[in-house]
């Protein structure tokens, strides 16, 4: 069931994350996952106060 020429969205996100990794390495990963864990706890502690 191979179709020539395409990809399907998880064959493409993995090239795109293989590309970014090769141009910025690992350090570039752990900046934005810290980042968005931040913001996951920010957005937590505003839910709580909402929630009083």
């Amino acid at each position: 069931m191979a179709t020539k020429g395409k990809m399907t969205v998880g064959e493409a996100g993995r090239k795109g994350g293989k590309s970014t990794l090769k141009k910025y390495g690992s350090e570039f990963y752990e900046e934005i996952g810290k980042k968005g864990g931040q913001k996951v706890r920010k957005l937590i502690e505003q839910g709580k106060k909402a929630g009083k």
